[in-house]
């Protein structure tokens, strides 16, 4: 520990590890909940947070209100209680967890290893005090990085930069390093996997940039900012010590069994399994690398050491952008509107900011095709599958994208039940902006 680190608040740790021994009560949904009415069953955005979802802010996330929603309306679907859930993009485990809460065990997947991390983290089962010793571990055993913080990261991660901006300076970079350094020696896993979450999750805090649905940019008065050592390390305490309670406190959840499957939703999606119910959002068909606004946190984690890694992530998520090169081939596509859209895109790609994008869109939809037929196999007869999908607009041609996956569905076994408008979003500059698109859950049922 570098000279003048103070360890972990004893009065916050002492408060925590106090009560380990006392058998707690039963941790139901609606006690994590906490009463709240979100004004939205697509987002979190406007409503307070519950435990688990301060450990990194998702604005974009549905709400857990929606999970108990679908749960109750395919029990009474099926004539039973439903058993267990899938969700092939796990995000930041809003169905896994919910459905831990629900007492319905969970199947997720998520591509992306920092989100998969996070995931989880929040589905394992800890014994607190031995948590708070390896953490005692890593406050005693790390030392700040002098140089090759983040090997392999751009130019602009670490001061000086590039033309004189950056992300971090080089002293918070050395602090963030050290940390992590010390936090991967560890030999139990799980609290590994704890605490590199927890570090990656105040990465942005501490940098010069800000990141939104869109992407990064820099803060405004960056070069004013004074970020030191000491307020990392704070601001990791601050993380572990609210993670701890949440553990503890939301310990005795009605199922603590999980499937977490990392990597390619295409690839990992079970053909069986008999799943009553599936419930996810994936990608829009925007244009934008949703790898990027996890950039920071997964190259303060270590989650990437070098840029091979970066592309060959990349390479594994749903093709939904035109950022990197690759294939748009796709299958056979039985959507007349999506025959329609493909068409009107092609007349004007000549005039798009990219010409891949009448290829992507159609790419989009051959994978999505993909995991939609995989579920239809692995839903159980009267399952359902809940999606929430935005449209996207391009030079003018309106993308609608659950009408489409609602065609592409019911060639592959399902029936639609409902397509419900949730709220409206702003259009990316990419994609036109001012005017809104909007955003869509659909329900279907395996037939």
């Amino acid at each position: 520990m570098p000279t003048g680190v103070k360890p972990l608040r004893p009065k916050a740790i002492s408060s925590v590890s106090a009560g380990t021994a006392v058998a707690l009560p039963p941790a139901t949904f609606a006690e994590w909940l906490s009463g709240r009415e979100p004004s939205h069953l697509s987002t979190n955005s406007g409503t307070p947070l519950v435990a688990f979802q301060t450990w990194r802010n998702f604005k974009e996330a549905f709400a857990p209100e929606l999970i108990a929603q679908a749960f109750e309306e395919t029990s009474k679907a099926l004539g039973r209680r439903i058993a267990n859930s899938i969700d092939p993009f796990g995000g930041s485990g809003t169905t896994a967890l919910s459905s831990q809460f629900l007492d319905v065990r969970p199947t997720t997947i998520e591509v992306n290893p920092y989100l998969a991390d996070l995931i989880e983290a929040k589905l394992t089962t800890y014994q607190v005090d031995e948590l708070i010793e390896d953490y005692a571990k890593v406050l005693d055993n790390f030392s700040d990085v002098e140089s090759d913080w983040f090997p392999g990261a751009a130019d602009t991660f670490v001061e000086p930069g590039r033309a004189g901006r950056y992300i971090f300076s080089a002293k918070v970079a050395g602090r963030l390093a050290g940390l992590q350094r010390a936090i991967l020696s560890l030999e139990n896993v799980s609290h590994c996997r704890l605490f590199r979450v927890l570090l990656s999750s105040i990465a942005v805090d501490v940098s010069n940039v800000v990141i939104s649905g869109k992407g990064r940019r820099y803060r405004r008065g960056w070069e004013n900012r004074k970020i030191s050592p000491a307020n990392v390390l704070a601001m990791f305490d601050d993380a572990f010590v609210r993670a701890i309670y949440d553990i503890r406190r939301y310990a005795n959840r009605s199922c603590l069994d999980y499937t977490l499957l990392r990597g390619d939703a295409r690839e990992l999606t079970p053909k069986a399994g008999a799943f009553d119910v599936t419930i996810f959002s994936p990608p829009y068909p925007n244009s934008f690398d949703y790898t990027d606004v996890y950039n920071v946190e997964l190259w303060v984690g270590g989650y990437l050491t070098n840029r091979a890694e970066n592309a060959s992530l990349r390479n594994k998520t749903l093709r939904s952008h035109v950022q990197i090169k690759r294939s748009y081939e796709t299958g056979t596509l039985a959507s007349p509107t999506l025959d329609r859209v493909s068409g009107e895109l092609e007349t004007v790609r000549n005039d798009l900011w990219n010409r891949s994008i009448p290829d992507m869109v159609r790419a989009y939809f051959s994978d999505m095709q993909t995991i939609m037929s995989n579920l239809s196999e692995g839903l159980t007869t009267g399952g359902q599958a809940y999606m929430v999908v935005g449209d996207s607009r391009y030079h003018g041609v309106q993308i609608p994208v659950a009408d489409i996956l609602i065609e592409l569905g019911e060639g592959l076994g399902f029936e639609k039940i409902g397509d419900e408008p949730f709220r409206s979003m702003r259009a990316s500059p990419q994609q036109g902006g001012r005017e809104e698109l909007v955003e869509s859950l659909i329900t279907l049922r395996r037939s």
